[in-house]
């Protein structure tokens, strides 16, 4: 037997297929006695509302998505989580997509979504992707840019302040005795990566006879942390950072797997570490791991609010002013053994 649909269900019930349609959508507009005939030839023939062209018929999916980056890192996961409660509180359900760090995915993902006509998008991207999420806007699908301040008035962000990161991060470690710092992980031609590094240099660049070396990487995960940590351990005692600032958790949580289990280094007597994200995992590592807080867990709450906001300015309400479309969440620093001050004696 084929699909049903509201023709099949006004026949039985011997009404129009206006009143069908009524009965779905208003069924404050149909008689009680209409109602009753309209539910039972829908018992009956098994009828299933098709979604997807009443949404279209209202011009809007109910529908949103989230890309993310890597999903295998809790950071992301966590906005995920908290965009999945609060859409879910406005009826709203959520595609959830992991680009893998690969533009190519990325674009494939923009692409698909907005061919399946979701009402927006929240995109997590390591990429510079204004400019794409630009012309989808204008095509009529509003967008957030999740994890980096936007850098026009018009695209609404979630983002923290990662310049202020970076720098808390380094005069922890200033402040702690250390001098040779190393900054770990890359690529900088990401924004949060060289927001992180700007707001440290400024910190080092503050303390007369501190330095600030970059140990550059490609990837943010535990395994290039481990392979990172490597090359520091075989390196000469006196030729060692005494402190590391890594960009994320994963790598510095990477790096302290390598040190420590690997080759002896002691953490922090003879390197001290930090990461960037405090997620889950860094309070309960082998050394628990001071890490800079971004509020993730607000994260993905405020960029579906953001979105909603969205929604609302096209369904005619005041253009909200340019400040309220840029959340920027201030980071704090959480410290624990990983970086703890050494005394002698």
């Amino acid at each position: 037997m084929g699909r049903v649909g509201i023709r099949e269900v006004a026949t039985l019930a011997d009404v129009s297929m206006g009143t069908v349609s009524h009965y779905i959508n208003h069924p404050d507009r149909v008689s009680p006695e209409k109602q009753e005939r309209i539910q039972r030839a829908i018992d009956q023939l098994g009828f299933v509302r098709n979604n997807a062209a009443w949404q279209l018929r209202l011009g809007r999916s109910g529908t949103i998505a989230y890309i993310a980056p890597d999903v295998s890192n809790p950071f992301f996961a966590t906005i995920a989580e908290g965009v999945e409660q609060r859409a879910a509180e406005d009826g709203l359900s959520v595609f959830i997509a992991n680009s893998n760090r690969s533009r190519e995915r990325e674009d494939a993902y923009l692409g698909m979504f907005e061919a399946q006509r979701v009402q927006g998008m929240l995109v997590a991207s390591h990429e510079s992707v204004e400019e794409r999420l630009t012309s989808i806007r204008q095509r009529g699908i509003p967008s957030v840019l999740v994890g980096q301040l936007a850098s026009s008035p018009d695209q609404p962000s979630v983002s923290v302040d990662d310049v202020r990161g970076g720098f808390l991060a380094a005069e922890h470690l200033l402040q702690t005795g250390r001098r040779r710092l190393a900054f770990v992980g890359g690529p900088l031609g990401i924004r949060q990566v060289a927001d992180r590094f700007e707001g440290a240099s400024a910190a080092v660049a503050a303390v007369p006879g501190s330095t600030l070396e970059v140990i550059a990487g490609t990837e943010r995960t535990i395994a290039e942390g481990r392979q990172l940590g490597r090359a520091i351990a075989a390196r000469p005692v006196d030729a060692r950072p005494d402190a590391v600032f890594a960009v994320n958790d994963l790598l510095a949580l990477g790096i302290m797997q390598a040190l420590v289990v690997e080759h002896g280094v002691r953490v922090p007597e003879d390197i001290a570490i930090v990461g960037y994200d405090d997620i889950e995992f860094a309070e309960s590592s082998i050394i628990p791991l001071t890490s800079v807080r971004a509020p993730h867990e607000g994260f993905g709450v405020a960029a579906v609010e953001l979105l909603l906001q969205e929604f609302a300015v096209a369904d005619g309400a005041p253009l909200p002013p340019p400040s309220s479309r840029h959340i920027v969440f201030a980071p704090e620093l959480v410290p624990r053994a990983s970086s703890r001050t050494v005394t002698n004696g």
